[in-house]
């Protein structure tokens, strides 16, 4: 047994309200310099829906995550070593820029500057890649901004493996009825499908916490992390040549700190905390042949840290002891190993992801209050959830490879709280029936509406510091955000021209605005990094395009 750290994450998603906070604080914080423009380490999904990018469940197609061989081996879904090898100067199997979508900003000084007609003037649309004219025709959050599945449900793959297996006028009417948000970002996995398909070793997983993360110096672009993350959520900057992805900002998080959405997050539906697992264990557990088994193979993964046995291999693996104590406060541990509530998303693509999901009951619990019901009433929950067979199936679909039974129990868990949680609000006590019906005792269910409902803000974020001898170990010389300095920003690089280190939009928008507030004429092309930008352009002059032309 070889017990380690995993920094980890729970999203409620009956809390969801798909503001996309999250996103726009995680985009400012991390992917707001050149080349990330399309970038989104966390973005919000509607679904019934495509995903960003387009149909990334579509594993047949992007040939994702991993797979068992006719030995019943793990082994990339992409090839084996000798087919990466083979293919490490062509990267096919990946989505193109379209699929994730091309960003654009809009030309407004077209709308300053016209000049009195009978026309309203409209600010055209500016691709932030080409500086050209463009239609606007996908983006991160298309499904979203069309209403989700009236528009674009019937090319979401899930429901097209539903709608396959049963009678397609039904899955119509569900898709009509049913949507919840699903945010997503790095699964950081205990079995990462990216770093295996790196030809050049540049991802790594740090021992200390688990976090995943892109060596920036020794990365050269092949691509084939791309193609190997099932979820899709390594980016290619292509003014670099480097990969980035999302860093579970772990400059945050050795300070004591939750994520940047997950502090910004309006619904505080995130938690973070520290897991025990055994390594040696991994592959196995991601080697059960029963796609349906996998769930509970990563859940033996998890350690109990109030185990003596337990405790004294993680001290003899030099575990430190405030971060055994984080353990045991883990709201991750409890949500995800002692109520199993909380369900990992794909187990399928057999990675371990250690970003879970509380399924939405919420759905459920409209519909009931639509048509007039006590939707909080045991006996009429408990009969909604046994009738929507279908929502069922499709959450079964995301989070337990198929397996209904098990999205039954989670629903039926949360609709028990509810209901036993209802009669102790109203002063009539809680029904231990109800509790008994769940497999829970009353004071188990107090302690789980407290952590999903009133948990406070050291409940929901248990992140231990790191610690100073470990700072050596720590040091990230490949973070993709780090900037030196503007000297050789967007110079010639190994790639050839443009490809030299970017400024970061943030040092470009300060350098762009002190300019403007230290003379009396416009700026520069240079100074403002030749970027249509709105971040560096407040109305003054024209938009700027990359090669420096005036539109």
């Amino acid at each position: 047994m070889r017990i380690m750290c995993q920094v980890a994450m729970v999203m409620n998603l009956d809390k969801c309200i798909g503001c996309h906070t999250c996103s726009v604080t995680c985009k400012q914080a991390w992917t707001n310099r050149a080349g990330t423009e399309y970038v989104w380490f966390n973005n919000v999904e509607t679904r019934p829906g495509q995903g960003y990018p387009r149909r990334y469940e579509d594993q047949e197609k992007w040939k994702g995550g991993w797979k068992l061989n006719k030995r019943g081996r793990l082994q990339l879904k992409a090839g084996n070593r000798l087919t990466t090898l083979l293919g490490i100067f062509a990267s096919p199997i990946q989505p193109e820029l379209d699929d994730y979508y091309q960003p654009w900003t809009y030309d407004y000084q077209t709308l300053i500057d016209a000049p009195l007609g009978d026309d309203f003037p409209v600010a055209r649309p500016k691709s932030l890649i080409t500086g050209k004219d463009m239609k606007i025709e996908w983006s991160a959050n298309w499904d979203d901004d069309l209403g989700g599945a009236m528009t674009h449900g019937h090319e979401d793959p899930i429901v097209a493996k539903l709608r396959d297996e049963a009678n397609l006028e039904i899955k119509y009417a569900y898709e009509q009825t049913f949507m919840f948000h699903l945010p997503r970002i790095c699964e950081h996995c205990l079995n990462p499908s990216c770093m295996a398909s790196c030809p050049s070793g540049a991802i790594y997983k740090r021992s200390e916490d688990g976090i995943v993360l892109v060596d920036q110096d020794r990365c050269r672009g092949w691509r084939k992390c791309v193609t190997g993350c099932p979820y899709k959520k390594v980016y290619f900057n292509h003014r670099t040549g480097k990969a980035e992805k999302c860093t579970f900002c772990y400059p945050r998080l050795e300070v004591g700190l939750p994520t940047v959405c997950a502090e910004t997050c309006v619904g505080r539906l995130r938690y973070i905390g520290v897991v025990l697992y055994d390594a040696d264990a991994v592959n196995a557990a991601a080697s059960v042949e029963n796609d349906q088994d996998l769930y509970q193979a990563q859940l033996d993964l998890l350690l109990d840290p109030n185990d003596p046995a337990i405790i004294r291999a993680a001290r003899e693996a030099d575990i430190p002891e405030d971060w055994m104590e984080a353990a045991r406060r883990s709201p991750i541990y409890a949500l995800a190993k002692e109520f199993k509530v909380a369900l990992p998303l794909h187990p399928e693509y057999r990675t371990m992801p250690m970003v879970w999901y509380i399924p939405p009951l919420s759905p459920v619990v409209d519909m009931l209050s639509r048509q007039g019901h006590d939707a909080e009433d045991a006996g009429v929950l408990f009969g909604a959830l046994d009738a929507l067979r279908i929502p069922s199936e499709y959450l079964a679909e995301l989070f337990t490879a198929g397996d209904v039974a098990e999205v039954d129990r989670v629903l039926q868990t949360l609709a028990g709280m509810r209901s036993y949680m209802r009669g102790v609000t109203l002063g009539q006590g809680g029904d231990e029936a109800i509790a008994e019906s769940i497999g829970l005792t009353g004071n188990e269910i107090q302690r789980l509406y407290r952590l999903l409902a009133i948990a406070k803000y050291n409940e929901r974020y248990v992140i231990p510091k790191a610690h100073w001898e470990q700072a050596h170990d720590l040091e990230e010389l490949g973070c993709s955000v780090d900037y030196e300095g503007a000297e050789d920003a967007y110079g010639s690089g190994v790639f050839g021209e443009m490809s030299g280190k970017p400024v970061p939009v943030a040092v470009e928008t300060f350098l762009a605005l002190k300019e403007r507030a230290t003379t009396e004429v416009a700026p520069s092309a240079e100074s403002l990094g030749h970027r249509v930008n709105l971040l560096n352009w407040d109305g003054t002059g024209s938009p700027i395009t990359h090669d420096g032309d005036h539109k």
